[in-house]
């Protein structure tokens, strides 16, 4: 769920001074929406899904910074295939077959330090879009050093929603209705000096 929050945070990712806006590619093999969530006051179960694509546009030293981030909620992996069947098909969960798409579009970002940021955007989870926000902290950029082609940014960032914001309410308060977020993201753009 927050996994499409995440995708935000990619964008505020990249942490180098820029001196005109520099557009990146969100690497979806090193990019993860986690989450966590109450289960009947017992326990705290965590999951994942899987971002599929995004870009983000970052400029430091003007307004055009942007990012936009797509997830696949069927992908939801919780470490038990019955139960990640059941948030897939279930009313009130995600409900693949009826919202097969994810997807954060942000309205601002602020910088607030070398390595930290502030992104604010809609996030669109079944079928249904809230303005989430999400703190994005430890920026790191610079040239890959697997791939000196690129010039790579990883960030993390953080928010918490209420999933029946999103009609999403099956089972509430037995399952939480409150849901951590937490991003772990990597961003390219070809390296201009190889």
């Amino acid at each position: 769920m927050r996994n499409t929050v995440f995708l935000a945070i990619v964008f505020a990712a990249v942490s180098a001074p820029a001196t005109a806006a520099e557009t990146y590619k969100i690497d979806p093999s090193h990019t993860y929406g986690n989450f966590e969530i109450g289960h009947m006051g017992l326990s705290t179960m965590h999951g994942r899904l899987d971002v599929t694509g995004g870009t983000l546009v970052m400029d430091r030293q003007g307004d055009s910074s942007h990012v936009e981030v797509t997830l696949d909620p069927s992908s939801v992996n919780t470490g038990h295939a019955e139960r990640d069947e059941h948030l897939r098909n279930t009313e009130g969960f995600f409900e693949v077959d009826k919202y097969p798409e994810m997807r954060f579009v942000s309205t601002s970002v602020r910088f607030d330090d070398d390595d930290e940021a502030t992104v604010r955007g809609g996030l669109t989870m079944h079928g249904v879009t809230r303005e989430v926000t999400l703190d994005v902290d430890d920026m790191k950029c610079k040239v890959n050093p697997l791939e000196k082609s690129n010039y790579s940014c990883g960030f993390s960032a953080e928010t918490t929603i209420k999933r029946s914001d999103f009609g999403m309410d099956a089972y509430i308060p037995l399952v939480a209705d409150e849901v951590e977020i937490q991003i772990e993201a990597e961003a390219n753009r070809p390296n201009p000096d190889a």
